[in-house]
């Protein structure tokens, strides 16, 4: 299977349907009064987590969702239907950010975990729900509320017990090969691996664990050298690092500079990273080269406080050893709790929405307010009254002095949401 680690979506929620304007009409009831109903809500944007997802590939041939709207308002005062939300589903570990501000939506995961992403838009009120006491017979209802759209980057992060870490062909594709049953390519040159793989490891009769196989580690990863932010961010979520070094130095570089240079770059991308546990793993220890190194290596894990394993994948050598104890170690560790924000629903409807006044390139105004935008495109403006509750609302905004301390002057266009008005004095 192909694994894909990051995608980009369109998401549209339903609009609300409209409301109804109409009048009772029976036979012995010549004044039955407002009875329009209201329209129904439009469908929401559902992220939810399938334990069957694995990749986020599906997001590379399909990238729009729309949900549907909300059904019209009728006579009598039914209301019109809610349209269905649309549900997408999403591996675990997915990480949802907004495309336009980064900023983080929800953070997928628990198996069934669901986020609404962007919010239907309410249906519009029938002119049923506009009767009052000085207002007896209101001719006007609203527009259904626009459903929210926006841009996702979905980024999906590795949820694995172990991560494997280490220089480009120190030996990390052939170890989880040898204790696994994944198949990554395996061959003698840099950068075999170019995406994560995972590995279930196998301890005896109900006791496993996963391991990921992390993609090639370089000096300036921190940075992105190397596609080293793609790489590093698959083991934020992991109990316990492997960290692999070649004991041959068949590469000719030295293995302790080694180690210190990716926990360098392990310690600049994250801070809680670099406390993460490590076991260190001196590999390939029947080419006979590594015995040089090995007694540098055990010094540097007694410096560092941490286990030292000299194994070798090729002969299996001290790998049964290995996975023992790094089975016994993942059941000592107490699982770190994340600071994951609660999963959001959007609310169109903000407290603090100022309204901000601003000019474009022809020097007309626009006015941004979320509450106002909504008003405007909820308005029937070919209905009088329905102008006139607009116009009232205008006022209440104090719009007209804000576009005046702006500089406005007879004639000149506003904006709000998607329509155009001309302003008189």
């Amino acid at each position: 299977m192909q694994f894909i680690d990051r995608g980009k979506i369109s998401v549209k929620a339903g609009d609300g349907g409209n409301g109804k304007s109409s009048f009772r009409r029976e036979k012995f009831v010549p004044k039955g009064g407002p009875d329009g109903g209201d329209g129904g809500k439009g469908g929401d944007i559902v992220l939810e987590v399938d334990e069957n997802v694995n990749t986020l590939l599906n997001f590379r041939f399909n990238r729009k969702f729309t949900a549907g709207d909300g059904g019209a308002g009728d006579v009598k005062k039914q209301f019109g239907r809610g349209a269905e939300d649309c549900v997408i589903k999403v591996p675990l570990g997915t990480l949802v950010k907004d495309a336009d501000s980064g900023e983080i939506l929800a953070d997928l995961v628990e198996s069934g975990q669901r986020a609404i992403v962007a919010k239907g838009g309410r249906g519009g009120r029938g002119n049923a729900k506009f009767k009052s006491s000085s207002r007896r017979a209101p001719t006007f209802a609203e527009f259904g509320e626009p459903g929210e759209s926006r841009e996702l980057l979905l980024e999906l992060k590795l949820l694995a017990d172990v991560g494997l870490v280490g220089y480009p062909s120190v030996g990390k594709s052939s170890l989880i090969s040898a204790v696994s049953s994944a198949r990554p390519e395996i061959a003698d040159y840099h950068f075999t691996t170019l995406v994560p793989v995972l590995g279930v490891v196998s301890l005896g009769y109900e006791k496993s664990f996963v391991m990921a196989d992390i993609p090639g580690l370089i000096e300036g990863a921190a940075d992105g050298v190397g596609l080293g932010h793609d790489f590093l961010r698959h083991i934020e979520r992991t109990k316990l690092i492997l960290h692999l070094v070649d004991a041959a130095a068949v590469d000719g570089r030295n293995p302790v500079d080694d180690f210190k240079k990716i926990n360098v770059e392990l310690s600049r991308y994250s801070e809680k990273l670099s406390k993460r546990p490590q076991i260190l793993v001196a590999n390939k220890i029947d080419l006979p080269q590594a015995k040089e190194n090995l007694p540098a290596l055990e010094n540097l894990a007694a410096q560092e406080g941490i286990k030292f394993f000299a194994v070798s994948v090729a002969t299996r050598e001290n790998l049964d050893a290995l996975i023992n104890f790094v089975g016994q170690r993942l059941e000592e560790i107490v699982p770190e709790v994340e600071s994951v924000a609660p999963v959001k629903i959007f609310d169109m409807d903000k407290e603090d929405d100022p309204v901000i006044i601003e000019r474009n390139d022809a020097a007309e105004f626009i006015v941004r307010n979320k509450n106002l935008e909504k008003i405007v495109a909820m308005t029937n403006f070919d209905n009088a009254e329905g102008l006139r509750r607009f116009q009232f609302i205008w006022r209440m905004k104090n719009l007209d002095a804000l576009l005046k301390a702006r500089g406005i002057k007879e004639g000149m266009s506003v904006h709000i949401g998607g329509f155009e008005f001309e302003w008189h004095e």
